[in-house]
């Protein structure tokens, strides 16, 4: 499933609408089990932001290489696999209904993807009434090369922040990304390495998970848009055996609090 994280502890003005005990709910922990089951377990309007990195639906067929023979560590993994379109947009149309049911009114939904996935997730979730805000285009400036010379190089992947509903009050701190952009507009095009270094997680020498996204995009999102007491959920944290594997903003999180 996911993680469910609480930033700090500082009320935020909303929408009225039935409070939820943030005692109940599974604060700060990792669920393992079937990432739509678990948001269906939770309460109606008990999140601030979800944030979803899912399944891109690569299509990958057979193995990648670079010029000197050696083999790229691409995303292989089951948990990637569909049948075909429908299969994926009907995991797509599940996971967005409960992501949807459980956000608060005034609450925002974040989900990253590629070329082979994000305009189908988008559709989908304008269908079920999320209203756009913004597409954010983070420009990957240490992209992966195309080896093969085919194709343009894929140096980014798209985010779609929307709100619950077209009226909703949503949370969007102006100021804070104009100073952390030097008294510039924030625009929508953020140029942000990959992960690499030690913040790249390994299990036994070997990448933990294949897209493991940046704590600096993971930060300028919080930062932007949730406040201190604020809850926020991925259902895909990096879980590799159920439905469907990502990871989750806790290193930015940590940060936040610092």
């Amino acid at each position: 499933m996911g993680v469910m994280e609480k930033i700090a502890a500082k009320p935020k003005a909303a929408t009225k609408v039935a409070k939820v005990d943030k005692k109940s709910l599974p604060l700060d922990r990792i669920l393992k089990m079937d990432c739509i089951e678990a948001m269906r377990s939770l309460p109606d309007a008990c999140v601030d932001m979800v944030f979803a990195d899912p399944p891109y639906n690569l299509q990958l067929g057979g193995d990648l290489q670079r010029p000197d023979g050696s083999q790229v560590d691409a995303v292989d993994d089951d948990w990637d696999k569909f049948d075909n379109f429908a299969a994926y947009d009907k995991f797509t149309a599940e996971w967005l209904a409960e992501a949807r049911r459980i956000l608060k009114p005034d609450g925002t939904l974040w989900v990253i993807g590629s070329y082979h996935n994000i305009f189908r997730v988008g559709a989908t979730l304008q269908d079920q009434g999320f209203w756009i805000l913004n597409d954010i285009i983070w420009r990957k400036s240490n992209p992966m090369p195309n080896f093969k010379g085919t194709r343009f190089t894929n140096a980014h992947e798209t985010l779609i922040w929307a709100a619950k509903s077209e009226k909703a009050r949503y949370t969007f701190h102006y100021r804070s990304m104009k100073t952390l952009n030097d008294e510039l507009q924030m625009r929508s095009d953020w140029v942000i390495p990959i992960c690499g270094g030690k913040e790249r997680l390994k299990l036994n020498g070997t990448k933990a998970h294949p897209t493991q996204k940046p704590e600096a995009l993971l930060y300028r999102i919080l930062l932007a848009c949730t406040n201190p007491g604020d809850v926020v959920l991925d259902p895909f944290f990096r879980n590799r055996h159920h439905r469907r594997g990502g990871q989750a903003p806790s290193a930015a999180l940590d940060r936040l609090r610092a």
